[in-house]
């Protein structure tokens, strides 16, 4: 039987979306609301940036970090492989969503990262998915989506064949088809997927234990944005703040983050809510990762619970160590990502 792997159009929050080939605007548009409007593009990447009615949950995020700022945003969802060109050419005022690049640092200010791409690898069935780095593939093929910045990680003297692809929709396709051996998905995705999908995954799909690529996503403006650096600034102090009242989590449908939350150069596991269950994540996956500080925490996970930090679970209050039944569970949310098919 064949498979297809399709996305679902689902009812999110609606956003204005500019016009793709209309040029934007300076930052001193000013909204109806009074505040400055910023005109920010970006590529279709679900589940983090879409167009309005599909999943979008990075332009979710930034869009209510900006609005707790007294700022507005609109982004447009423009053609693959035109993203960089764009923001180089001052078309916006800059991105919701960005992996860095050495092409666009100099005329853009980024944020601190607020989420860890992790990419691991993804097969079929009954294919190996331990591979420590990318030589160990040579010979091999893996689907990359086209326009991704992946970095120079991936150059590599010996190494996979790359093999282009429209979307991580038809990454997955590809490699359920035979097309391609493997292709890189996102933890938050596959995490996804194994939730609502748990049979699917299991007969189908062999994935990696360990990201083969880690990368980080920004907020990043233009430096001719009037007060750019200030607006990321402030961008960068109120993820933080989001993550410690839970909105983070919300916004992003996911039940546990790792963060430096109280900024001492260490990070802690800050679950979706205070009533945080019997016990800490166990999976690999279930776990989103904010990277705002230098470097994770060594050894034993820390935990950010009613407003306090704990060295250890065992050192959590037994009244947060029940369930709140109003949370949504991770990945369970109303809005699929994806949905498989059968034929």
């Amino acid at each position: 039987m064949r498979t297809r792997f399709q996305p679902l159009l689902l009812a999110v929050a609606t956003l204005t979306l500019a016009a793709v080939d209309a040029p934007a605007q300076s930052v001193a548009t000013t909204a109806p609301t009074g505040r400055a409007n910023l005109h920010l593009c970006s590529t279709s990447w679900s589940p983090f940036t879409n167009e309005a009615g599909k999943p979008r949950y990075a332009i979710e995020l930034v869009d209510a970090a900006l609005k707790r700022l007294g700022l507005t945003a609109d982004t447009a969802i423009i053609p693959d492989g035109e993203l960089t060109s764009s923001l180089l050419q001052g078309r916006f005022d800059g991105s919701p969503a960005l992996w860095r690049s050495e092409e666009r640092e100099a005329k853009l200010v980024y944020s601190k990262p607020y989420l860890e791409n992790q990419l691991v690898l993804v097969a079929l069935k009954g294919h190996d998915v331990s591979a420590p780095a990318l030589p160990a593939l040579e010979g091999r093929r893996i689907a990359l989506v086209d326009g991704w910045a992946y970095g120079d990680a991936l150059k590599v003297p010996r190494g996979p064949t790359y093999v282009p692809s429209k979307t991580i929709e038809d990454s997955l396709q590809k490699v359920l088809h035979g097309e391609v051996e493997y292709a890189l998905m996102d933890a938050l995705v596959i995490e996804y997927l194994v939730q609502n999908y748990p049979e699917e995954v299991k007969t189908r799909l062999a994935i990696g234990t360990e990201p083969m690529l880690i990368r980080t996503l920004h907020f990043a403006l233009s430096r001719k944005v009037p007060g750019a650096e200030s607006i990321v600034a402030r961008f960068d102090a109120e993820i933080t703040k989001m993550v410690a009242d839970h909105s983070y989590h919300q916004l992003l449908r996911v039940g546990w983050v790792e963060a430096d939350v109280n900024g001492d150069g260490r990070t802690e596991l800050v679950p979706a809510s205070d009533q945080a269950g019997s016990g800490p994540p166990v999976r690999r996956y279930e776990t989103v990762t904010v990277s705002a500080s230098p470097q994770k925490t060594p050894g034993p996970k820390r935990f950010f619970i009613g407003g306090q930090v704990y060295e250890n679970w065992k050192d959590v209050p037994d009244r947060y160590k029940v369930m709140d039944t109003n949370r949504t569970p991770w990945g369970s949310q109303s809005a699929p990502i994806f949905s498989f098919k059968w034929n």
